[in-house]
C-alpha cells in the first residue's frame, strides 16, 4: 500500500476517466538531477504515458518531463525511464499484464520525504456505456448531497 504523500507533482486525470483500476503500486523512478527538479517545479505530463515490462525490469514510457533551464546535461524529454520496483512486485505486475485487455497506466507522480514516486493502477479500458453511467452516477450523488445541504 502507499505510503502518505507530500506533494502531488502531476495526476493522469484522464485515467481515472477512461479505465477502470483494480489494483495501485507505488514504484519508484530513475530520473537525472535535472529531471528531479523540473518534476519538482511540476513540468511533467502522465497524458498518453504507459508502463512496459520486459527483461526484468519496468519501464516508463511517453511521460513528459521538461528539461530544467540550467541543466548543462538535457535529455531527452521523453525518455524510457526505470521504475524501482520490489521482485515479487515486478512478478505480479507482470502477471497480471500478461492477462488480456489489462494496462499499466500512471495515475500519479508525487514525492514522499525527498523521493519522487509513482502510482501504477493496473487497470481495463471502460467501454462508453460504463462512462455514461459513471457520470450518471457522479450527477445523482451531487443532486443528493445539494438536497441534504438544502434541508440541513
Amino acid at each position: 500500500m502507499p505510503k502518505p504523500i507530500d506533494t502531488s507533482y502531476a495526476k493522469n486525470k484522464k485515467a481515472y476517466a477512461f479505465y477502470e483500476i483494480f489494483e495501485k503500486f507505488e514504484a519508484g523512478v530513475q530520473l537525472t538531477g535535472g529531471e528531479v527538479k523540473s518534476v519538482k517545479a511540476g513540468q511533467v505530463n502522465l497524458k498518453g504515458s504507459y508502463v512496459d515490462i520486459g527483461n526484468k525490469a519496468a519501464w516508463l514510457r511517453n511521460v513528459y518531463v521538461t528539461n530544467y533551464k540550467y541543466d548543462h546535461n538535457p535529455v531527452e524529454p521523453t525518455r524510457v525511464r526505470k521504475l524501482l520496483l520490489h521482485t515479487e512486485q515486478l512478478l505480479k505486475l507482470e502477471q497480471l499484464q500478461s492477462q488480456k485487455g489489462i494496462t499499466l497506466i500512471p495515475l500519479e507522480i508525487y514525492g514522499v520525504k525527498n523521493l519522487v514516486k509513482i502510482l501504477i493502477g493496473v487497470c481495463r479500458g471502460k467501454k462508453m456505456h460504463d462512462r455514461r453511467d459513471d457520470l450518471k452516477k457522479k450527477a445523482e450523488n451531487l443532486d443528493i448531497k445539494r438536497a441534504l445541504k438544502k434541508y440541513a
